[in-house]
């Protein structure tokens, strides 16, 4: 049984982590509660108590012949810290130890997130983001917050994400251990199909449903990344910890990818952009009239966006493109990895029930090195990290490269 120790902070988002807390024990994890005294004026002892099946620790004197502020983080294999308040993020980044949570914090040799929950005016501080800095770099991972209702009619960042998605990201955390091989990367994911409007009811697009793009925005930010992605037309949730940015055609995808890339470390095209959009959109929904055919749709070719970052990166800067073919996929692949000066392109076939919207795939890795690596059919969360080992392997050769000069 893995323990986890959930560390609640005193905000009023302290109710979801009940949710939180029955994901855990539900999957079979023992979880030790370290509530703040304010978060026990949202959320009672005994409600953590009846969720966990644990006694609660709230005070370093609670049976102190245990020495509870070493053993509950030492016994640790992860601590969940949500929600994290500025207060919590302030006194880890000093070493202040002035309660449970704090000390627990302090003796944790273990993977620690910090799921922040403020007004965005606390969370885009000065302050704030000098102590998300200070974590980060000592290794602690704290996860964006989402964008969304606050207290009050308050809207904007800084509100606690979905805790489901706070749930599968620790446990991807879990699963890597201490290994943050991306940590103090920025990494941008595109993903999903863009839609191309023909009149105001009607569209091209395509069949993706950004389920691999997802999986790398994940993938990426439980190995410590920051990760920016660009999501056209999905219905999935957002991925916790993401700046998530939304966009409908091509051209808006190509517009917010450029944009959030020029500083990017890792641009990752895995989303579909639509190749061509027509070239006249009707302001009414045209008509099906009896006896008349319709008149023919022109097209006009869409920007070819990764190109575009191909010819615009700069040194150190790695690009991933996605090739998805019906046929000749690995000869088609070879050509757009050139043509568009990507480090490395993710290959596969694609066609009726392969790919689109399936939550595996099977991918063939080209390198602009000359290597190939090809997995058989795994889930696309597998798929994922396999595709950014082979980022990290680049990095870590471009950074020993630069050191010999």
């Amino acid at each position: 049984m893995t323990e986890v120790v959930l560390g609640v902070c005193g905000g009023i988002a302290a109710y979801k982590a009940c949710e939180l807390l029955r994901l855990f024990t539900e999957s079979g994890h023992g979880v030790r509660v370290v509530p703040t005294a304010s978060a026990l004026k949202f959320v009672g002892e005994p409600t953590w108590a009846a969720l966990s099946g644990r006694p609660v620790a709230t005070e370093v004197w609670d049976d102190a012949h245990e020495v509870p502020h070493v053993r509950i983080g030492r016994a640790a294999e992860l601590v969940v810290v949500a929600p994290a308040t500025a207060d919590i993020l302030a006194k880890a980044a000093h070493g202040i130890a002035d309660d449970l949570l704090t000390n627990t914090l302090l003796t944790a040799t273990c993977p620690i997130v910090y799921a922040p929950a403020m007004h965005t005016e606390m969370w885009e501080n000065p302050a704030t983001r000098a102590n998300v800095a200070t974590l980060r770099e000592r290794g602690a991972i704290v996860i964006e917050p989402a964008v969304g209702r606050l207290t009050g009619k308050d809207t904007g960042k800084g509100r606690l994400p979905d805790p489901v998605a706070i749930f599968e990201y620790a446990m991807r955390v879990l699963k890597r251990g201490l290994e943050l091989d991306l940590a103090g990367r920025h990494v941008v994911v595109t993903a999903g199909g863009t839609r191309e409007p023909l009149d105001p009811v009607r569209f091209l697009g395509n069949r993706s449903s950004g389920k691999q793009g997802y999986a790398l925005a994940k993938a990426a930010l439980a190995r410590g990344a920051r990760v920016t992605l660009v999501s056209a037309n999905v219905s999935l949730p957002d991925p916790a910890g993401a700046d998530l940015v939304r966009v409908g055609t091509t051209e808006e995808l190509r517009k917010a990818t450029v944009e959030v890339s020029a500083a990017a470390d890792v641009t990752i095209m895995a989303a579909a952009p639509a190749d061509f959009r027509p070239a006249v959109v009707s302001s009414q929904k045209i008509k099906k009239l009896p006896g008349s055919a319709p008149d023919p749709i022109v097209l006009d070719v869409n920007p070819d966006i990764a190109a575009e970052l191909g010819a615009a990166k700069r040194p150190g800067q790695l690009l991933v493109a996605f090739a998805a073919e019906t046929h000749d996929a690995l000869e088609h692949a070879r050509a757009k990895l050139v043509k568009k000066r990507a480090d490395l392109i993710v290959v596969n076939e694609v066609g009726p029930g392969l790919v689109f919207g399936q939550d595996s795939n099977t991918v063939t890795l080209l390198g602009a090195d000359g290597s190939t690596a090809t997995f058989g059919e795994l889930p696309k969360d597998d798929v994922a990290d396999m595709i950014l080992d082979h980022v990290v392997a680049r990095l870590d050769a471009q950074a020993v490269a630069i050191q010999r000069g």
